[in-house]
């Protein structure tokens, strides 16, 4: 497609992209105003950063990547077949030479821009699910319609701050053509910054040649515009799948997670000090590589850990020691210098009941106090990560405005300290009528969107809804209020275009 309708199309639709949005204004953004909580002390930290030099050193990593082993061996590393050993140090010191400590991933909407780093906190969806839920059709295989639809609350959401990735699996279409559509949604229906695919390396530059024809070709060779989840194959083993793809990805300057996949007692140790130590390892390996395919390439160090009940084997979520891990690994990303990914809203409840919020609470709140950058899975995630459910992400969503209020902290303003209040009211008054209380009632507490709070009588009057059942006119609601953020026509066409020539290109298949 021609050049010139490629950077117009791009600047455009980062400039037009919040037209029609029906929701409250909101940062596009956390930028937390309250310290981080951390468990372990400095002494700790050192430990376990010993201990993963020592896996580093003595035991390895196996990189299934030929590409990667070359740079490694060029870098200093030992190298016996797929397995790399590391000098003490050495891939820290990679690290903190090249990767930034934060970076910003551009929208196409420029004010909804996020930073991931630092004091900044962004919330995105739940990925990954080939199930999707509601209280109208049950569970079932997701279809592209549920994805676009997941989308489309994503961006009416305002504590959802990005669109996400795979927020579910379309199955409805062919595995290796399924990206095209999935990418191109988050792009059409939204404007908040995306995730890109990394099912295969292929599929990796076809989502940064799109978001050449989104952004324009200067821009995109500038500035990070998408983010993606490499999971490391734990343990102690990287697949030259999730390898090719972010390799793609940090030679066009995007950024990669490179996020360790634990469920402790099968992939890591039961322990919590043990799962740390490898989970650190493995990041550091994966950092390095990307840092020696393109130095400065935007990084984020990310884990997913959860337990499993040792008497069955599955996982568990909500529990103490993956909150442990979450903290512990947060502080560990700030002693190494770089971004941090974890937690999120996860439960292993098959409908959004009560187990589902105990156990998403109790993971929620570990990644906002430990001071967690990017929160995949913030909203929406369902039975271990098999379902992304309709009712479960607005009120997750919910809970994330919460998260918001808590770490702007205490407002210490004139207008915070209420003195004129105070001095209006007196003793064995009430506040209700004051001009302080008046000139703030709209801002003064967090309204939920989906509680209830009034009287039984009301409440059945009005009826007896539970919180899933609010939860589903609530969503059913934002996306008739749905109006897509504008897109340049000649931008849209273009993407149209290149999807469709790619589709024609190779055969369907189911891998």
């Amino acid at each position: 497609m021609p050049e010139r309708s490629r950077k117009r199309g791009g600047r455009r639709g980062r400039q037009d992209g919040g037209a029609g949005q029906s929701q409250t204004p909101a940062p596009p953004y956390i930028t937390r105003k309250i310290p981080v909580h951390q468990l372990l002390d400095t002494e700790g930290l050192e430990l376990i950063e010993s201990n993963a030099d020592t896996i580093l050193e003595e035991i390895g990593i196996d990189f299934r990547y030929p590409p990667a082993i070359r740079l490694f061996k060029e870098a200093g590393a030992q190298v016996r077949g797929e397995r790399v050993r590391f000098p003490r140090g050495m891939c820290r010191e990679i690290i903190q030479e090249h990767a930034p400590g934060e970076f910003v991933q551009h929208a196409r909407n420029a004010g909804r821009s996020v930073r991931i780093g630092g004091n900044a906190m962004v919330f995105a969806p739940v990925y990954g699910p080939p199930f999707v839920r509601d209280l109208d059709k049950g569970r079932r295989y997701a279809m592209i319609e549920d994805f676009r639809k997941l989308v489309k609350l994503a961006y009416m959401l305002p504590s959802l701050h990005h669109s996400g990735g795979t927020v579910c699996e379309p199955t409805d279409l062919p595995v290796n053509k399924r990206h095209l559509d999935m990418v191109y949604s988050h792009m059409k229906y939204s404007d908040k910054p995306f995730m890109g695919s990394v099912t295969h390396p292929d599929r990796a530059q076809d989502t940064v040649d799109m978001c050449r024809i989104l952004f324009g070709d200067e821009f995109v060779d500038r500035n990070t515009v998408v983010i993606n989840l490499i999971n490391a194959n734990s343990p102690m083993t990287f697949d030259e799948t999730m390898l090719g793809a972010s390799e793609i990805y940090a030679r066009n300057n995007q950024a990669s997670i490179i996020s360790p996949f634990i469920l402790s007692g099968a992939m890591s140790p039961v322990t919590v000090a043990g799962t740390m130590a490898q989970i650190l390892a493995e990041a550091l390996a994966g950092i390095a590589f990307t840092q020696l395919v393109r130095p400065g390439s935007p990084v984020v160090f990310g884990t997913f850990s959860s337990s499993i009940s040792m008497q069955s084997g599955a996982p568990t979520f909500g529990t103490p020691e993956p909150a442990l891990v979450i903290n512990g690994c947060a502080a560990l990303a700030r002693r190494l210098g770089v971004p941090f990914r974890s937690g999120g809203s996860l439960c292993a409840a098959k409908t959004s009941d009560a187990q589902a919020a105990y156990e998403s609470a109790n993971t929620l709140l570990p990644t906002v106090t430990a001071g967690v950058n990017f929160v995949l899975h913030a909203a929406g995630w369902l039975e271990g990560g098999l379902v992304s459910g309709y009712e479960k992400l607005v009120m997750d969503a919910d809970q994330l405005g919460m998260m918001q209020v808590y770490t702007n902290g205490t407002d210490l303003s004139e207008n915070g300290q209420a003195l004129s209040a105070i001095r209006e009211v007196g003793p064995g008054a009430h506040f209700l009528g004051c001009n302080h209380t008046q000139n703030n009632f709209k801002t003064a507490f967090y309204r939920s969107a989906v509680a209830d709070n009034n009287s039984f009588e009301q409440w059945e009057m009005e009826g007896r809804l539970d919180t899933a059942e609010r939860a589903n006119r609530l969503w059913k609601r934002l996306l008739e209020e749905y109006q897509a953020p504008s897109l340049d026509t000649a931008t849209d066409e273009a993407l149209l275009e290149f999807i469709a020539r790619r589709k024609a290109s190779f055969e369907d298949s189911s891998y």
